[in-house]
């Protein structure tokens, strides 16, 4: 027999990648919309009704395996302005949480790019990602989930746009654009391959990196990172000193002129003369 006949076939290993989205209560409507632009771009994503209690996160694996789902997004809001995000692995970890800053929805950018919904998208990584440990495990976890698989239900057989993750000043900047082939003012023109972005687009600063699945032993924490809540108090602080500081002036400005009344009385014409 031939040689070639002989050796063991390996089977095609397939992507099984599935995604579990979902938000805790008190999201807001710009919030809302960010999950539902992230929903069109993720074919491969089952949405789920809101979490009711933020201190029950141990919940989201037994809740992403009973949707069969191996990722999880998970979108906690604080204070009805504070959003964070938690993309983890299920059942076993890991997972990460990031703060969510500089949010622009899809109708709010009024971009021109536009894609096909449902259709696969290039994952672009910053070379970053690869200098640290947890870029590189970010990077990871971001492929699972934001990559869609080939055979995903719902998605289309086309890649018409690219989802870019950059890092800057230790922040994960999400940018997604389409791939144009030629220009579409001028169509007669030879083929030009340009992008043009559609949106969302989003700031994260990762905060955690936890080993299990939203809890665990924390693998890496950003030492760099400040609470919004921290930051709210600080900017209340020196508001509250600008205020003391003019009530104090205030009162400078009462007490000299009651000195200068004084003297005024202590000189009147009446009492020199008397």
């Amino acid at each position: 027999m031939d040689a070639d006949n002989d050796a063991p076939i390996h089977p095609m290993k397939r992507n099984k990648q599935r995604v579990l989205l979902l938000s805790s209560r008190g999201v807001t409507q710009r919030m809302r919309h960010l999950m539902s632009d992230l929903e069109a771009l993720l074919p491969h994503a089952k949405k789920e009704s809101k979490l009711d209690s933020k201190s029950q996160l141990h919940l989201l694996p037994e809740l992403a395996d009973l949707n069969n789902c191996n990722n999880a997004l998970y979108f906690e809001a604080r204070r009805h302005e504070d959003l964070y995000m938690w993309a983890a692995k299920t059942p076993n970890g890991p997972s990460i949480k990031l703060h969510v800053q500089n949010v622009h929805t899809m109708d709010e950018l009024k971009m021109t790019g536009n894609c096909l919904k449902g259709s696969r998208g290039i994952l672009s990584f910053d070379k970053v990602f690869d200098d640290t440990e947890w870029g590189k495990l970010t990077k990871e976890v971001f492929t699972h989930i934001f990559g869609v698989p080939p055979m995903a239900r719902r998605a289309k057989p086309f890649i018409d746009h690219v989802l870019t993750f950059s890092i800057l000043d230790s922040k994960i900047w999400f940018r997604n654009f389409q791939i144009l082939e030629k220009d579409p003012q001028q169509p007669n023109a030879p083929p030009k391959t340009s992008l043009v972005e559609i949106g969302p687009r989003f700031v994260l600063t990762p905060i955690r990196v936890f080993e299990g699945a939203f809890g665990g032993a924390t693998v890496y924490s950003n030492p760099e990172f400040i609470t919004p809540t921290a930051v709210r108090t600080l900017i209340r602080q020196r508001k509250g000193d600008k205020y003391g500081k003019r009530k104090d002036a205030q009162e400078d400005i009462a007490r000299r002129k009651e000195l200068r009344r004084r003297e005024e009385d202590a000189l009147t014409v009446s009492k020199v003369f008397a």
